[in-house]
């Protein structure tokens, strides 16, 4: 049978209850109010977060059990311990009297513990809340902050390397059924009704590592002549979104219907992040086939060679043809670059023909064209400037993604803002603070939780972790109650 019920006895008295109760009728019978209303409010706090932890403490050991033999997961396990054990809840620790359980055929002989397991007890310490919020917290702020958080929060009060394992372990499990929970979360969310176009883009930010090959970057830069100063020991982070945009979108305002943000540690040709760019445009796609698509990047040839091959997949899979765009503010930087060669670094004839031709690229119809046309005049003028060629091939080659004019008045997006926003607010404010290195490990378990945050996926996404640590536990129907032991 599975256990529903207590099988040992509960306190019938509250001792934090009655200190609470002492505490406020003694504060009514004071003639005067305490001298500092600050100390009413610790006092209070902690007389209440008292009465929580008890609260907790009793309901936690009904998920108990007392008894000779269990089932767990279709194998026999015996009581071999019984045992007070101390929990992080969030008004505070809380300890709990609980059984232990093992079996000579689990892994390494193992102790389960029941009340664990039914209470969904998170990495043995944490109460489902409490494992949230620590989560969260360490999501925005780094296991210091946190650490110091908790202490003027008053009381839980985890320590930093506690609050550094809590969302490694989680990630852990989380990239373990990647696929299978990014599935789920697809599942319950809905694309936005009056959603026209979806963006997909992806970019790429710069992490400070721990086996960044710092010394052996700059000792090869030193043997090549090259500068040993800068961000050696640094590899590059890989940012993707999928925007939604409604009739009404402008360019101006920057407003959309949201945005799925998804972030991962460096990796070669950014092979995870793609796949995954590709698992929610084809989900979408899906459920709204009409939505107009539109990939977009920089001028980066890896980014390029995923995006194309992307809308040939989905013209063969879904008969969709999409649309390609280069950024504009990347492709105004690259005609700046162009025209400070041909007539000096920001001299007032560089700026004059940049805003002149700036503004012919973003408004004309056949702006990228006459942007080409003139980058070559100057090549031709100036053969010698090897910055002028390079800048004019960039524009040939990717002309036909600079429609800019066509896409504005189709209420399309014209460049990559939501993609930067996402590289600083979801990478770079987070693992680029002054003294950071990140390993992959710790570096992706943060990347995730910010994913999910920044998706407003995160309580969704909770509630699939917090399934994954409960389990059903069950007594054989021939096995005695162990009585309540004082």
């Amino acid at each position: 049978m599975t256990v529903s019920h207590a099988l040992h006895a509960q306190p019938t008295t509250s001792p934090a209850m009655t200190k609470l109760q002492e505490f406020l009728e003694e504060r009514r019978r004071a003639k005067k109010p305490m001298p500092k209303f600050e100390d009413y409010e610790a006092q209070l706090h902690a007389l209440v977060s008292a009465v929580e932890c008890e609260g907790l403490g009793e309901e936690l050991a009904r998920h108990d059990v007392d008894v000779p033999v269990v089932v767990i997961g279709g194998v026999g396990h015996r009581q071999v311990l019984r045992c007070e054990e101390t929990y992080f809840a969030p008004p505070g620790e809380v300890r709990v009297m609980r059984s232990l359980y093992s079996t000579r055929d689990g892994p390494g002989g193992l102790a389960l513990c029941p009340m664990e397991l039914r209470a969904g007890i998170v990495e043995g310490r944490w109460t489902p809340r409490a494992a949230k919020q620590a989560l969260w917290f360490v999501a925005q702020m780094t296991p210091q902050t946190v650490e110091d958080l908790y202490a003027r929060l008053g009381g839980l009060t985890p320590s930093k390397s506690t609050l550094d394992r809590l969302p490694k372990a989680i990630s852990s499990d989380w990239e373990t059924r990647r696929e299978d929970f990014e599935a789920a979360l697809r599942a319950q969310e809905k694309v936005p009704d009056t959603a026209v176009a979806v963006g997909l883009s992806l970019d790429g930010v710069m992490v400070p590592m721990k086996d960044g090959k710092r010394e052996e970057k700059r000792q090869l830069a030193l043997a090549e002549g090259k500068r040993t100063r800068g961000p050696a020991g640094r590899q590059e982070a890989a940012c993707g979104t999928l925007a939604f945009y409604d009739k009404d979108y402008r360019e101006e305002d920057g407003t959309h219907l949201g945005t799925i943000r998804l972030a991962r540690m460096p990796e070669s040709k950014k092979v995870t992040l793609k796949s995954m760019l590709t698992a929610e445009l084809m989900a979408v796609l899906a459920v709204r086939p009409d939505l107009v698509v539109v990939l977009m990047g920089d001028g980066a040839k890896d980014n390029w060679t995923y995006l194309s091959a992307l809308k040939k997949q989905l013209k063969a899979s879904h008969k969709i043809e999409a649309l390609e765009l280069v950024d504009f503010c990347h492709a105004a930087d690259h005609l700046a670059d162009a025209l400070n060669a041909a007539y000096g670094e920001n001299t007032p004839m560089a700026r004059a023909q940049f805003q002149k031709l700036r503004h012919v690229l973003r408004h004309d119809l056949k702006g990228a064209i006459k942007v080409t046309r003139a980058l070559l005049h100057l090549h031709e003028r100036r053969p010698r400037k090897k910055v002028i060629e390079r800048e004019l091939k960039y524009f040939r080659k990717n002309r036909k993604r600079m429609l800019y004019a066509d896409f504005a008045a189709r209420g399309l997006p014209i460049g990559t803002g939501i993609m930067e926003a996402a590289c600083k607010t979801l990478v770079a404010q987070r693992l680029r603070c002054s003294g950071m290195a990140w390993a992959d490990e710790g570096g992706q378990a943060i990347l995730t939780l910010r994913s999910l945050i920044q998706s407003k996926r995160f309580d969704p996404a909770w509630e699939l972790i917090a399934k994954s640590y409960v389990r059903a536990v069950e007594v054989p129907e021939n096995v005695i109650p162990i009585r309540a032991r004082r």
